[in-house]
């Protein structure tokens, strides 16, 4: 654990990118497997289980505290973390005698967290404060942190897998390969991860291969790059995922690494018609077969996560599996081959299980290109993307092979222009890591009608959408400090705020939703800009939410904003 805590410091003290990776390759290279694989399923954000609750770790505190409840919450709203709030208020507590004990991360998460959540109230509150009297701060902290399933470790999937590459001396896509599907915390496991690479080795069944990400594009980008030798689709609205036909079996995985064979149990049953050996990259999206275009995200997010899925839900949001890539054919790694080649063995396999009799062949759809004659056809064809129900368009060079990650030049994103609205600025919450004494977190609503309309009733302020991004470190400390000097109630971690201030929000898209209080579903919402020009009172409406929505379904491709 001292080591652990000793990286998670370093890495929470590191800003650049090289000291992070020179921090996590030093202490991979040095510790114990057991140890490593544990460490690598938390940097991998892979096992943030909650054994105990926050509340019920400031319950344990403020018993042995004797503090009142309401200097605790006080404590509370300044640092803004339950786990580092106990953890700085140890030194009131009273705690029994103990000596320092040093056990190992793998004996931490493995034996003693789950041992102690397990225990009845009387003796889980004894060895939670034994455990405190034993913890140096910094591990106390953490200790916190990993019974409540709240640990955030601030490095990227991508960091991790350099630091284990360098320290292998393996390619990093060998790495990520080795790391989709997860990794279990053994000691074995650990040490397979960096082995050699060995000609002919097995891998399970059930693994996909990293994804391979495209980049923003920029239109200057196009100057002096021949159309001919590019492919456009759409960028349809779905998730990505991979349906994988392998040792009899079928296996579904979105792209966060999650097998999502439950959700989508037809699209399971439609790797049956896949040959052996067979992977294909492509969107996961709620299709009615015989419909032009597809559904919303707001329809699949209903499938998302589920158990189990219902005949009802089944007919109300169909799901399909348009595929726009063949990773794997006869059990065969083709990401190496050009992509017109892979395209061209797509096509043959998907009209193959069109002509089949396997009753969920419809589900199985071809992402067709776009014929681009010069690159002024590309903003053309973008701004049909509303009306065919897609994001915007992608763009891919016809001899790249299949990377992993994000690697710029041969697969790029042209999305649509996003949308925009005024709204007021209604909770807040304090944001985790870095930013936990911060307010970054962030309500916004819009009014039911406009003030001073001649609609009936006095105009109210509805929720519409949440958003935790957008504003520069000046900005978000700014607000931070107006957030507390205009506090009107407390709700747990969130406040309610004065309705004064206004903000600019752009997001993707709007949809019809029951499950939100507003009726309305807001695709990736995010802060475009602080409205310092504007009173709350000349904010947006739903009203005016409606009328994008219906002008954007109207009017296809049409780059509608506010009007303010």
């Amino acid at each position: 654990m001292r080591h652990f805590c000793a990286l998670y410091e370093q890495l929470d003290g590191s800003p650049g990118t090289g000291a992070r990776v020179a921090a996590l390759e030093a202490y991979l290279g040095a510790v114990d497997p057991a140890d490593g694989a544990w460490a690598l399923s938390l940097l991998l954000g892979q096992r943030r289980r909650r054994l105990i609750t926050g509340r019920r770790l400031r319950e344990i505190a403020l018993a042995a505290s004797g503090l009142p409840a309401w200097l605790f919450d006080d404590c509370h709203a300044q640092v803004g973390d339950s786990a580092e709030t106990i953890a700085l208020l140890l030194p009131q507590l009273a705690l029994p005698e103990a000596e320092p004990i040093e056990r190992s991360l793998a004996e931490w998460m493995g034996q003693r967290l789950p041992a102690i959540a397990a225990l009845e109230p009387a003796a889980q509150a004894e060895a939670v404060l034994g455990a405190w009297a034993s913890l140096p701060p910094g591990q106390a902290f953490l200790f916190n942190k990993l019974l409540s399933g709240g640990l955030r470790v601030g490095v990227s999937t991508g960091l991790v897998t350099r630091a284990l590459a360098r320290l292998a001396g393996l390619e990093e896509a060998e790495i990520a390969q080795r790391l989709m599907g997860g990794l279990e915390p053994t000691a074995k496991a650990f040490s397979a991860l960096l082995a050699p690479a060995a000609a002919g080795a097995e891998v399970p069944a059930s693994r996909p291969y990293p994804f391979f990400l495209a980049s923003p594009l920029d239109p200057a980008q196009l100057q002096g790059w021949d159309p001919a030798q590019w492919r456009a689709e759409w960028k349809w609205d779905g998730i990505r995922g991979q349906l994988i036909r392998r040792a009899g079996s079928s296996f579904l995985w979105s792209r966060g690494e999650e097998l999502v064979n439950e959700s989508f149990p037809e699209l399971v049953s439609l790797g049956e018609a896949l040959p052996e050996g067979t992977v294909l990259d492509g969107e996961v999206i709620v299709w009615e077969n015989g419909e032009e275009r597809p559904q919303g995200f707001a329809a699949l997010q209903r499938r998302l996560g589920r158990r189990s899925v219902g005949a009802s839900l089944r007919r109300q949001c169909p799901v399909a599996f348009v595929a726009y890539d063949l990773l794997e054919a006869a059990g065969a790694d083709r990401r190496e081959e050009p992509l017109q080649q892979r395209l061209q063995r797509l096509e043959a396999l998907v009209a193959a299980v069109a002509e089949g009799d396997h009753a969920e062949r419809q589900r199985l759809r071809l992402s067709a290109g776009l014929a681009l004659g010069d690159w002024q056809e590309l903003e053309q064809q973008r701004g049909r993307a509303r009306e065919r129900g897609a994001e915007g368009l992608m763009l891919k060079r016809l001899a790249s092979p299949y990377r992993s990650g994000r690697r710029r030049g041969d697969w790029w994103k042209h999305k649509l222009e996003p949308l925009h609205l005024d709204a007021v600025l209604l909770y807040a919450q304090a944001g985790s890591g870095r930013r936990a004494n911060l307010h970054t977190d962030y309500t916004f609503a819009l009014w039911s009608h406009p003030p001073g309309s001649t609609s009936p009733g006095e105009p109210q302020l509805m929720t519409f959408a949440k958003a935790y991004s957008g504003l520069n470190d000046a900005e978000i400390t700014e607000l931070d400090r107006w957030i507390r000097r205009h506090t009107t109630e407390r709700f747990g971690p969130v406040r309610a705020v004065e309705p004064l201030l206004v903000f600019e929000l752009a997001f993707e898209g709007l949809q019809a939703s029951k499950r939100h209080k507003s009726g309305l579903a807001v695709r990736f919402p995010r802060i475009a800009r602080w409205r310092r020009d504007k009173p709350a009172a000349e904010a947006d409406s739903l009203e005016s939410a409606l009328d994008l929505m219906r002008d954007v379904e109207a009017r296809p491709g049409s780059g509608a904003t506010n009007q303010g």
